[in-house]
């Protein structure tokens, strides 16, 4: 008996979800939903409202699920070893089981273990993402795991090192425009020792370092002609002021702050609970947390650009600690997502027109 209890499979801890009280009613409102990825838990989140203006709420397993991409309807996203390319199956107006949007896996490429985490899609349908591992900005090569396109210029080679953890890539005028790293750092995890102050945020086709000083700068987004930051280490939402090199704060997050989206007047921020861990703890997040009284969250915060405040919070409990990206899907109330541990996928089929 004893035996049989041993090797009877554990019950998994249950995820919970929890929205604010007007977080349901704000996002049906947008016209849009929601993708969330979550690193820690290998998972995708799907988020969007039903016709009765409660949450709809799909998810489907992707180990190592990183940095989302949106395109014309496409999502992509990076795993542990591939770069997967979602394309919708519906057409505008089309509704399958309530669901007004249905993302098939069409196309996977394998990189290998890159570390992908910023994703964006150029105006031709292509992929440019970081590989946070090689010390890079990539693209999807034609033979090969990858072709790069850009470096730090204090990397000297293309080497599996991740020195500087490069972690962000914002376009601009449809073209590569800005990078963040935790640190200037050209020997393997080098950037370990910078996370405190040693981020910066670089402008590509120049190389210039447009602001210098960051703890942990993440997911660099142009938005309405503005440069957004997340400064993780402190937990702080702001802007560049490229002018004065300086980094402007929004407002404070009560969590490490990775994934940066915006709908109208609002940004969403993706929020972690720090690890425990020599890379991650001690950081200034900590003090600032431990001084207001009050715990890191799991979360998805909706920030109004116009007054800083947090509006609505989306929170996560249970296993999961950590998010990684967050991204808007324009014209969608309720999307679902195929992934490959069930039969439904046999059956999605839609050949091109």
């Amino acid at each position: 008996m004893t035996q049989d209890l041993l090797e009877r499979p554990k019950q998994q801890p249950k995820v919970e979800i929890m929205a604010s009280r007007l977080f349901a009613s704000w996002l049906a409102s947008t016209g849009a939903s929601l993708a969330v990825s979550t690193y820690q838990a290998g998972k995708i989140f799907l988020i969007g409202t039903k016709p009765n203006g409660g949450l709809s709420i799909y998810e489907r397993t992707f180990e190592r699920s990183m940095g989302l991409g949106v395109g014309q309807n496409t999502l992509w996203a990076g795993t542990l070893y591939q770069l997967w390319k979602f394309d919708n199956f519906l057409d505008p107006g089309e509704i399958s089981n309530g669901y007004d949007a249905m993302y098939v896996p069409v196309t996977g490429h394998t990189t290998g273990d890159i570390d992908i985490h910023d994703i964006h899609i150029d105006q031709d349908g292509q992929p440019t993402f970081v590989a946070t591992r090689f010390n890079c900005i990539a693209t999807l090569a034609e033979r090969g795991s990858f072709s790069p396109v850009w470096r730090p210029p204090f990397i000297d080679r293309i080497a599996a090192e991740d020195r500087c953890h490069l972690n962000g890539l914002a376009f601009e005028d449809g073209k590569l425009a800005y990078a963040t790293c935790v640190s200037t750092s050209n020997i393997v995890d080098g950037w370990r020792s910078g996370r405190d102050t040693g981020g910066v945020v670089i402008y590509t086709p120049s190389n210039e370092v447009v602001a210098a000083g960051l703890s942990m700068p993440h997911s660099p987004r142009i938005y309405r002609n503005e440069l957004y930051v997340l400064q993780a280490g402190t937990g702080e939402f702001g802007v560049i002021d490229e002018g004065q090199g300086k980094f402007e704060p929004i407002c404070f997050l009560p969590g490490f702050a990775r994934g940066l989206a915006f709908i109208d007047d609002y940004a969403i921020i993706g929020l972690s609970r720090p690890r425990d861990t020599v890379s991650f703890s001690g950081l200034q997040l900590d003090k600032r947390l431990a001084q207001e009284g009050v715990p890191a969250k799991t979360a998805l915060a909706v920030v109004n650009l116009k007054t800083g405040d947090i509006e609505h919070q989306l929170s996560f409990e249970g296993p999961i600690t950590e998010l990684y990206d967050v991204q808007v899907l324009p014209g969608t109330g309720r999307p679902m997502l195929h992934g490959f541990k069930s039969d439904g996928i046999r059956f999605q089929i839609r050949p091109e027109e």
